[in-house]
Formats: structure tokens, sequence, C-alpha cells
């Protein structure tokens, strides 16, 4: 739905919730989509129009009831959050659900499979069957109020606001009772009070729209309407077209649900609820009709509401006005207006019957004829036939008494046979246990338990019982009833620090699943090992969970460079500061100048930090002091060169040379240094 226009789009609630969108707008309140701007989180607000919450009274009474309302937790309604006043006008806070309400569905796919059908309904009925165990009446069960998420998960939003409003308006506003009315039970229409009973035909109304796609009563105006929830019943849902077959327990499920009598519907939503589980189970199995299912459902349709209206009304009267009169009140409660019955063939019966004047006296049926006056026998033969026929009709008389003995007799033996010695296994589902064993025990049963784990079923509730509920078992029999542990959990398993492979067998023997296995590089845990997973340890999971691991793909790989030739001070610079590593030898080389790297091991491929690599580094060539062979001869200047290590050569002086072969001087000079194996030049005259 568009926002355009909306003034409370875009502002900020009490500083804390932003009002981003508007979802919907109903008669009382407009749903909107906000921002929870402390706790970062997307919630619904459902802020009431204005004029409801002027008066103190009914804004003290929308608050009690918004606290009882956050108070109920269940997974089928929608959790309250908080809940305050915006200039007057009141709000609640609540959980959003993104999907589509019940109507969305029924407007675009009705009529329902009935298995569809009361899969929809069954999580309605749970979360009422919460509501009234915590006290809670929802007051306006209707398709609106049901919400289905995109995962499929039904929540009932809306409970306690109806109680809430109806306070303030005294049943009408505006001249329209509070609660939709193709759902309004009889007895809020009667008297205005509402119990789990009321719940109870709301969802049996939408039961019957979800098989039919169609409302149970038709009118031109909301009070036709009204009128015809407290005059008619409900018709059986076969009676109209569907999506398929609706056996006639199916029927009689919502006849009992809907009975206009509340004596005669489920006293709440918890028996609706194991009703319905019932009648699951039949069309799960496929059952075209089951006598005794349609039995145990059926109730007496009653056409009057004598034990449902206000003290000294007439069942049989019409319902004149529902509306206060031109300018007057609300009323509350509606009034009722008494009139005449009328009577008709077929109809009712005049209090006094018609009289007719001059009309003979009537007959009396089956007199006797008297007997021709001409006939008369001797009275001894009239004595015998009197007393023969006397006998006869005292024999006429005890084979009648014998007749009816023998049928009361065979009818009682057949009953007991048949039905008088078995007890029906009453329905616990969801009963404590101690309560249990008293409903078993006031039926004459012998009960025992087990216990078992349950998703749905709080612990120490009863699951379910075997034979299942409606069963016969002889008197004084025993069944077996399944005690909820609450949902079974199972501890997370230590895996950090062990191989994957360990750790799928541990995941997998404490009944989890192994989800996604990311690698990453790490410097000290060896590959293959788990580094962490995606729960903590100890913590308590559902059977199935998935954990996801994160395992290590040892130490990251480092390239190795060739530094052979370059810098020693260099290299070792750069390979400490890829995370290997060094160390340096020096030796003297006569072909790698001094500073220079001489070899490296490794010199190339990869490695992983820590990985230690040996070079050598040049010293440069040996340098040795030149002796000084001045004034000796050639031969032996030569000599005392090579054994200091040097090559020699002879060149004679430029100026004054003259042959006789003693050295003069040597280059480079006496006492100088020179590396080894240098060659010296020695100059002679």
């Amino acid at each position: 739905m568009t926002s355009v226009g909306d003034p409370l789009v875009g502002r900020l609630l009490d500083g804390r919730y932003q009002i981003t969108q508007r979802l919907a707008r109903g008669g009382m309140a407009t749903v909107y989509i906000g921002t929870d701007v402390r706790l970062t989180r997307t919630v619904a607000v459902k802020v009431m129009h204005v004029g409801l919450g002027d008066d103190a009274e009914f804004a003290r009474k929308f608050d009690r009831e918004a606290r009882s309302a956050a108070k109920l937790s269940h997974p089928n309604v929608v959790s309250v959050f908080d809940q305050g006043h915006d200039n007057g006008r009141p709000y609640i806070v609540m959980e959003y659900v993104e999907g589509r309400t019940l109507r969305d569905i029924l407007n675009h796919e009705a009529p329902l499979p009935p298995q569809r059908a009361l899969e929809i309904i069954e999580p309605v009925l749970g979360a009422l069957a919460a509501a009234h165990e915590a006290g809670l009446v929802h007051r306006d069960v209707k398709p609106e109020n049901v919400l289905i998420s995109e995962r499929g998960q039904v929540k009932v939003v809306d409970f306690g606001l109806a109680k809430a409003i109806s306070s303030q308006t005294s049943t009408a506003t505006q001249g329209l009772l509070i609660g939709t009315v193709s759902y309004l039970p009889p007895e809020l229409v009667l008297s205005g009070k509402a119990g789990p009973r009321s719940d109870v035909y709301s969802a049996g109304v939408v039961l019957f729209e979800m098989l039919t796609g169609r409302k149970p009563h038709q009118g031109e105006t909301p009070i036709q309407v009204a009128y015809a929830h407290v005059h008619n019943d409900v018709p059986a849902p076969s009676a109209f077209r569907t999506a398929s077959h609706i056996p006639p327990y199916l029927d009689a499920l919502v006849a009992g649900a809907t009975a206009r009598n509340p004596e005669a519907r489920p006293h709440d939503g918890r028996v609706f609820l194991s009703q319905v589980r019932r009648v699951k189970v039949a069309l799960r199995e496929g059952l075209v009709d089951d006598l005794e299912l349609t039995q145990d459902l059926s109730v007496l349709r009653r056409s009057d509401l004598a034990q449902a209206l206000p003290a000294g009304v007439d069942p049989g009267s019409e319902i004149t006005q529902l509306v206060p009169p031109p300018g007057g009140p609300p009323v509350s409660p509606p009034q009722i207006v008494q009139q005449p019955r009328i009577a008709h063939q077929g109809g009712l019966t005049p209090t006094s019957p018609p009289t007719f004047r001059d009309a003979p006296p009537p007959a009396t049926p089956h007199a006797p004829a008297p007997a021709p006056a001409a006939q008369f026998a001797p009275g001894e033969r009239l004595a015998n036939r009197r007393d023969k026929e006397a006998r006869r009709r005292r024999r006429g008389w005890v084979v009648l008494l014998l007749v009816l003995m023998l049928t009361v007799t065979a009818a009682l033996v057949g009953w007991y046979l048949t039905e008088g010695r078995f007890t029906a296994i009453p329905s616990l589902t969801s009963l404590p246990k101690a309560e249990a064993a008293t409903v078993a025990g006031n039926e004459g049963l012998q009960i025992s338990f087990v216990d078992d784990f349950s998703e749905t079923v709080a612990s120490g509730l009863v699951i379910d019982t075997d034979p299942a509920a409606g069963s016969k078992v002889r008197d004084g029999g025993a069944f077996t009833a399944t005690v909820s542990k609450g949902p079974q959990r199972f501890a997370m398993p230590k895996v950090a620090g062990t191989t994957q492979a360990s750790a799928t067998g541990a995941i997998n023997d404490a009944h989890l699943v192994l989800g996604d296995v990311s690698r990453s590089y790490h410097d000290t845990v060896a590959k293959g090992v788990v580094l962490k997973a995606s729960h903590p340890v100890g913590a308590e999971l559902k059977a199935g969970t998935s954990v996801d691991l994160s395992v290590s793909k040892g130490p990251k790989p480092i390239k190795i460079t060739d530094y052979r030739g370059k810098s020693a001070a260099t290299a070792k610079a750069a390979l400490t500061k890829a995370g290997f590593k060094v160390t340096v030898n020096t030796i003297h080389s006569d072909e790698v100048r001094s500073g220079l790297v001489i070899s490296q091991s490794p010199r190339e491929g990869s490695g992983v930090k820590g990985d230690t690599i040996s070079m050598k580094q040049s010293l440069g060539p040996v340098m040795v002091t030149i002796p000084n062979v001045r004034s000796m001869g050639v031969d032996a200047a030569k000599k005392v060169m090579t054994k200091a290590g040097f090559k020699s050569k002879v060149q004679p002086v430029s100026v004054n040379y003259i042959g006789i072969g003693y050295v003069v001087y040597s280059k480079p000079g006496a006492r100088s240094q020179a590396a080894k194996g240098s060659t010296i030049t020695l100059y002679v005259v």
C-alpha cells in the first residue's frame, strides 16, 4: 500500500522507532513498517487512529492488554515488543513477519484442499490454545489476523487488542460491532461477552471459508450478517463447491466448532486443536468416512440459543437493534427487543388454540359400537365368554411384557458387548502429567507414561497417547501416554585442533550435520587441522543443526628469490622481511667482488615462513704484502715473488738500461698490498 501523504511516514516515534512505510489501514489502526534504531531491527508498528486514545481509562486498558499480550510467548503468536503513546495515540510495536495474510491466500487460491486447510488452522489453534491457557481471549480471529511468512510459518496477530478497543467502545463504534462481523460468535452479538469458545467459533468460520472459498452467512449490511449468526447454523462445507471431497467427519468438525450454543462447542482452543489433529490423521489415511469419529465430533444442532441468551430473553424473538438510536449513546450490551411469534403452518404453535362455534363435539376415537338391543346371550354363556376374553387379554399383556423385557435385555446385552464395557481414551494432548493421570483415573483407566522429546510440546506436557484419543478400550484397561521432555538438544563437541575427518565424525556422533568447510592459511597449524567451528563448544543445538568448519591449509607458501651476485645485505633484508631466517657466511673470492652474494641455498622455488636460507658473502680476494726484491737478480726476485703467492714479469727500465739483470723496483711497490695470485712487474737495469 502506498505511503504517500501519510504524516507518520518518516517520523521517529519516542526517539526510537523510525516509520518507513505504511503496510495496511483498518477500522481501528494503521500498521507501518519501522526500524528500531536502538536494536537495528525491522518491526511492525500498529498506531491507533486519532481519538481512540483520548480517554485516560482506555489508555490504561490498552497498556494493560498490550503488556498481557507481550507475556504470551508462542512460536505461532506474533511477539509484542513494546507499547507507548505518540501525541495521545497509543501504539504497539510487534514482530515484523514478511509474507502474506491468510486473506491474501484465500483471495487467490480458495477453496483450499482439506489437508492444507487443516495444516493452516492447526498452528492458529495452537496459538489460541496458548492464549486461552494464559487467560487471554483474542476476540477477533479472522484471515486478516493470520500471517504466513515466506518460509510457511503461521503466526496470529492482535492478541489482547480487541478487548482493549471493545472496552473503550462498549461493543459498538459508529454502529458496527467490534470484530469482523462475518466471524462474530452469536453470544458476542447477544450479550457482548466473549470467552475461549468465542474464539473457537471464529476459527471454525475461518476453517469453513478455507474449505469453501465463501463466508457462511451473507447479507447486504453487517447487521443482517450478525442476525444470521444468531438465527442460522453454519452450513456443512460439503454443501458447496470445494477443492476435493469433504468427508462427514470434517463436516462434523466444522459443525461442532460453529455451534450457535457455546456449550455445544469445544470449550477452548486446546480441545479444538485435538479434534483437528484427529481429523488430519483420518484424512491422511484416506478415510472416506469414519462413523465413530463423525459421532464423536457431532453435536446436537440446536435451533434455539436458550442457554446462551440473557435471562428473560425469548430465543424465538428477533434482534431488532444492534446500534445506538439516533443521537443516543452507544448501546452496551446491544438491546434485544422481543417480538411475538407468528403462528403458521409448520411453524410455531399459538398459545391459545382456535375455537369454532356450533361445531359438533369431537368423537372419541375407537369407541366401541353399542350392541344391538335384540341380541342377548344366556348369563352363563356370557360370563364364560367374558372370562375367556379377560384371560386372552391377560395373556396378551404378559406376552407383550415378555417381549419388551427380552428386547430391552437384548439391547442392554448388545450395548454392553459392543459399547458398554468399553471406554474411549480421553484426549490428554498438552495436559500436564499429573492432570493427565487424574483424567485417566476419573475415566476408570490405568495410565502409564513414557518420556520423549518434542519440538512443539513444552516439557512435562502430554504429546500423544497410544492408543490414540477416542480409541475404545475395555473398562479398567490400560494405555500409554507420551510426555514431552522438551526439545531434544545435543552439546556441540570440541573439534578445533583435530583433523577434518575426526571433526566430521564427532559432529555426526552428536546428531549434527557438517555444513560449509572453508580453508585458510595458518602459520602454526598444520594442513588439514580444524581451526574453529561455527558454534561454541558445549552449545545446546537442535538435532540436524548445520556446523560450519574452518580448516587450515598450513603455512602460506613464500616465493624464494635468487640473490647471487647481488648485495648480500640487501638480500638478507628482503628474505627476512618475507618471513625467512637467513644465515650468512663470508669467504674470500677471487671472482666475486667483496659484499656480494657468492651462493644461496635454496636459491629458487618456494618455502614457508620460518624456513632457513643460507648465503655465502664474498670478502673479495686474499691480500698479501709485496716483498722487497730491490737489487736482487731477476731469477732470485721471481722465486721470492712466487713464494709470496704472486706471479711476476720482467720489464727493463726505460732509461739507463745496461742489461746487468738486477731489479731496480717493482710495481706495485714493495710492502704494499696486492691480491694473492696477482702479477707483479719487476723493473731491471
